[in-house]
């Protein structure tokens, strides 16, 4: 059974940076996409990023230039980084696995959930 836990959330002023980490465990990491996913009050969850295997990577158009999302299939983590954050980025961060052979972004391909942490930006 996977298991995903999050890290790295909190308080953070607008234009400052967060490192989210989520480490995997129970089967082969590097069989799975992993992605991040959030949910602001109110409002539907939303993917921010994904990553294959190979490293290649996708990100929502509302991140693109802001956000990097990276793995290590070594120490089975994936990790998110977030610089110049915006209030509208205040949200639930969620990292999630997909045992799919290509790159998925809907949230229904994705089998394996974490807790989630709380991302909150202040203006």
């Amino acid at each position: 059974q996977v298991q995903l836990a999050e890290s790295g959330g909190g308080l953070v002023q607008a234009g400052g940076s967060l490192r989210l980490s989520c480490v995997f465990s129970g089967r082969t990491f590097s069989a799975y996409i992993m992605g991040w996913f959030r949910q602001a009050p109110g409002k539907e969850r939303e993917i921010v990023a994904a990553i294959n295997r190979a490293s290649l990577a996708y990100y929502a158009d509302s991140v693109k230039g802001r956000f990097t999302i990276s793995r290590d299939n070594v120490k089975n983590m994936v990790y998110l980084q977030m610089n110049n954050l915006k209030p509208e980025d205040t949200a639930v961060y969620s990292c999630a696995a997909a045992a799919r052979p290509t790159m998925v972004i809907a949230g229904r391909e994705y089998a394996y959930w974490g807790q989630g942490t709380q991302v909150t930006v202040s203006s």
